[in-house]
């Protein structure tokens, strides 16, 4: 079965900004944590990226900017020349399957401990308040979360700049754009919620001082990339990292809507529910955000082929990001197109070990029907 007859919209190519996407299928950002202690890109991530070079597009793994950011083990960075010298390798393997590869910067915030930080600093965030349930793997083993020291107003054009900085090296290492991870309760998202926003200065209170920290990393990333080559991404339904603000909706139409006049490339939402919904009304689809975004929506968050297909004919959305089949199905898209059976999902042990198993030595449909 040919890709016009199996998702015909899904799989048809798109136009994104000047890009030319080969489909309208996105490989989500997923950590998989295969940087090492260094943090350092390597031939395995580059191997990993390229068996998955059939999407339209492929957003990168969150990728810090700056050793302030850090909060996960083992995930790569982009706040040195080193690293940015290391990514190469990565986009050079992706772009020779002629598919364009974001990077997407991360800074960690609260959702980090004391462990992970220069001289077991706290981790910093919006305001003094700690993610209340669950436990953190660190450097020294599985520990409570700590109450974060909020940034001091004066500390926040330096946040801002390490942003521009690691656009800048993503540049260098040849990424074709940048998504800002502004999405699952990491550093700016605590700054756009209400939960987790409690500041009296001008980056608290109301919608337009919540918005200003994304709103000033935005224009320092567009010094450095024109804005079709720009992304956001949200995640307004979600509790993870004790996220869920009551005045959610009001909160992520805001922000959208401030955005809609850059013409950045996309606004990427986890609009689905399959990893947690914070149930403080209805969920918001994306239907909502058309109203108030005119450029490119990217849904993710546990599609399946057939709803992907249904979002993108019905014009809900341009693009579908898959996460967790883009981990245990390297060919994707192809089985997509060819209605081949997905392989088993793969065991969350396997998300963040540290070697090749669970990582690139998932068949393909046809390596698996040849064995057989």
């Amino acid at each position: 079965m040919n890709a016009q007859t199996a998702s015909p919209a899904l799989l048809s190519p798109f136009k994104l900004g000047d890009l030319s996407l080969k489909n309208r299928t996105v490989m989500a950002p997923m950590t998989r944590a295969r940087a090492g202690e260094t943090r350092m890109p390597n031939a395995l991530m580059a191997e990993y990226y390229a068996q998955r070079a059939g999407a339209g597009l492929i957003v990168s793994e969150a990728t810090v900017i700056s050793t302030q950011g850090n909060g996960w083990a083992n995930t790569p960075g982009i706040y040195s020349e080193e690293q940015a010298e290391a990514w190469k390798q990565v986009t050079a393997a992706v772009h020779a399957k002629e598919t364009p590869i974001f990077l997407q910067l991360w800074h960690c915030g609260r959702a980090s401990h004391s462990s992970f930080q220069e001289n077991n600093q706290l981790p910093v965030a919006a305001s003094a308040i700690a993610i209340e349930e669950g436990e953190i793997h660190t450097p020294i083993g599985k520990q409570s979360y700590e109450v974060p020291r909020a940034l001091e107003t004066d500390e926040i054009p330096a946040i801002v700049e390490d942003y521009r900085k690691a656009a800048e090296r993503a540049k260098i290492a040849g990424f074709d754009g940048v998504e800002i991870h502004a999405a699952n309760g990491y550093l700016i998202d605590t700054f756009l919620q209400s939960k987790t926003n409690h500041r009296t200065d001008i980056y608290g209170g109301s919608l337009e001082n919540r918005y200003r920290f994304l709103k000033e990393i935005v224009e320092a990333i567009l010094t450095v990339w024109p804005a079709n080559r720009v992304g956001v991404r949200f995640s307004p339904n979600g509790l993870y990292n004790g996220m869920g603000s009551p005045d959610y909706r009001e909160t992520f139409l805001y922000a959208a809507g401030e955005l809609n006049s850059y013409g950045l490339a996309y606004l990427h939402f986890l609009d689905g529910l399959a990893f947690g919904f914070h149930e403080l009304g209805t969920p918001m689809l994306l239907a909502e955000f058309r109203e108030v975004f005119s450029g490119a929506i990217v849904g993710n968050c546990g599609y399946t082929q057939e709803q992907a297909e249904v979002a993108i004919s019905s014009k809900l959305a341009d693009l579908i990001a898959f996460g967790r089949p883009f981990i245990s199905n390297p060919d994707l898209v192809e089985r997509f197109a060819n209605n081949w059976p997905l392989n088993p999902p793969a065991e969350m042990a396997a998300w963040y070990a540290f070697g090749p198993e669970g990582y690139t030595d998932f068949p393909s449909y046809q390596e698996s029907a040849a064995i057989s």
